[in-house]
C-alpha cells in the first residue's frame, strides 16, 4: 500500500468534494484510493442562505453575507498542501485539478511540487503566459458568453466580497445557458442533478502574475493534460493553447495529453473512462 499512489481531487468554481463521488467510486472498484478536497468555504462550509431556498426571496438573497468572503487563493493553497503532506506520508500523491481547480493545483505546484509526484488537468485552468482573467479576452475564448449567466448573478460581488448564483432560478433561458456552457451531452435529469451540488457563493481572487506557472518549480513535476473535447465552457482551442505555452515554458517536461470524450461535467457523471484513464497514469 505504501507505494500505491493517492488522487487528490481540486474542485471547480462553485463546485465542492461531492462531485467527485461517482469517480472516486469507480476509482476505489479498480483497486485506487482516493481524497475529494472541499476548499475554504466549500463544502459543509458553504453558506446556503434560507432565502435561497424555495420559495426564494432573491432581495434577502443579494444581501445575507457569505462564509466565504475574504477567502484567498492562498488560503486554498495553504489548506491543500496540508491535505498533500498527509497523503505522501502514505506513499505517491497525483493531484488532479477541474476547471477554476486548475488555478489551485498550479499554485500548488509552485509551492510546493516536493509533495505532488503527478500534477493532471482535466479540462483546468493552467496559466502561463496570462492570469486566467486575461485569458478571457483572448480569441480563443470569443465563443464563450459569461454574460449569459449575469441574470443568475445575485446582489454586486464588490459588496458581498463574493460572487453569488442562484443555480436554483426557474428561468428557462438561464438554465439553458448553463446547459449549453457545462454539460449539453446530459440528459435533462444529470443536469438538473448536478447543478443542484453547486454552492451558490465562490471567492474573488482567482490570482496575479505571481501564481502563474513557474518553471523551477511546477515545471519538475511531471504533467499530464486530460483534454475534454466536447467543453464549451473552456473551449478545446483555449485547453490546447494552455498546454502549448507549458511545454515552451518547460520543453524538456511537456504535458503527456490525453483525450476524453464530453462536455465540462460529462467525465464527472459519467466516470467509467475518466476512472480508467486514470488508474493507467497510476499504474505508471
Amino acid at each position: 500500500m505504501q507505494n500505491m499512489p493517492t488522487f487528490v481531487f481540486v474542485h471547480g468554481a462553485f463546485a465542492n468534494s461531492f462531485s467527485f463521488a461517482p469517480l472516486q467510486a469507480e476509482l476505489a472498484l479498480l483497486g485506487h484510493r482516493s481524497v475529494a478536497v472541499d476548499l475554504p468555504g466549500h463544502g459543509f462550509e458553504a453558506t446556503f442562505p434560507s432565502a435561497y431556498q424555495a420559495p426564494q426571496d432573491l432581495n434577502a438573497l443579494a444581501a445575507e453575507p457569505g462564509s466565504i468572503k475574504g477567502v484567498t487563493l492562498a488560503d486554498n493553497v495553504a489548506h491543500l498542501v496540508e491535505v498533500l503532506k498527509r497523503a505522501k506520508q502514505n506513499g505517491p500523491t497525483i493531484l488532479v485539478g477541474h476547471s477554476r481547480g486548475g488555478i489551485t493545483i498550479t499554485a500548488a505546484g509552485n509551492a510546493r511540487p516536493e509533495l505532488i509526484d503527478r500534477i493532471a488537468y482535466v479540462s483546468a485552468w493552467c496559466p502561463v503566459d496570462l492570469e486566467v482573467a486575461g485569458y478571457y479576452a483572448e480569441p480563443e475564448m470569443a465563443e464563450v458568453d459569461p454574460g449569459a449567466f449575469a441574470p443568475a448573478i445575485v446582489g454586486n460581488p464588490a459588496e458581498l466580497g463574493l460572487i453569488r448564483t442562484n443555480f436554483r432560478t426557474a428561468d428557462p433561458a438561464t438554465l439553458a445557458a448553463f446547459k449549453q456552457a457545462f454539460s449539453a451531452d446530459l440528459t435533462d435529469d444529470e443536469f438538473r442533478t448536478f447543478l443542484n451540488t453547486f454552492q451558490p457563493d465562490e471567492n474573488l481572487d482567482v490570482g496575479t502574475s505571481t501564481d502563474r506557472a513557474q518553471g523551477t518549480t511546477w515545471g519538475r513535476i511531471p504533467k499530464t493534460y486530460v483534454r475534454l473535447a466536447n467543453d464549451a465552457s473552456i473551449p478545446l482551442v483555449m485547453q490546447d493553447r494552455m498546454i502549448r505555452e507549458a511545454n515552451t515554458l518547460t520543453p524538456d517536461n511537456p504535458f503527456e495529453v490525453r483525450t476524453l470524450e464530453g462536455s465540462h461535467l460529462h467525465w464527472l457523471v459519467r466516470p467509467k473512462p475518466a476512472a480508467e484513464l486514470l488508474a493507467n497514469l497510476a499504474a505508471r
